[in-house]
């Protein structure tokens, strides 16, 4: 997935989870690690990474 795919779904996530996006982001890649599906869970690591950025430094 491209970068931007990935920020602009972290943005999405983000503005529907608030705060509980990183969890949902990684629950996420665990299923899809459970799952056997490397590539997607990456994906979802991504996702989650990029949510970081969105809260910035100082988020708890």
């Amino acid at each position: 997935m491209k970068i931007s795919k990935i920020t602009e779904y972290a943005r999405a996530l983000y503005d529907a989870h608030g705060d509980k996006a990183e969890l949902e982001a990684a629950r996420k890649a665990k299923e899809c690690e459970d799952a056997g599906d490397t590539a997607e869970a990456e994906t979802w690591r991504a996702v989650r990474r990029a949510i970081a950025e969105i809260r910035g430094p100082h988020a708890s």
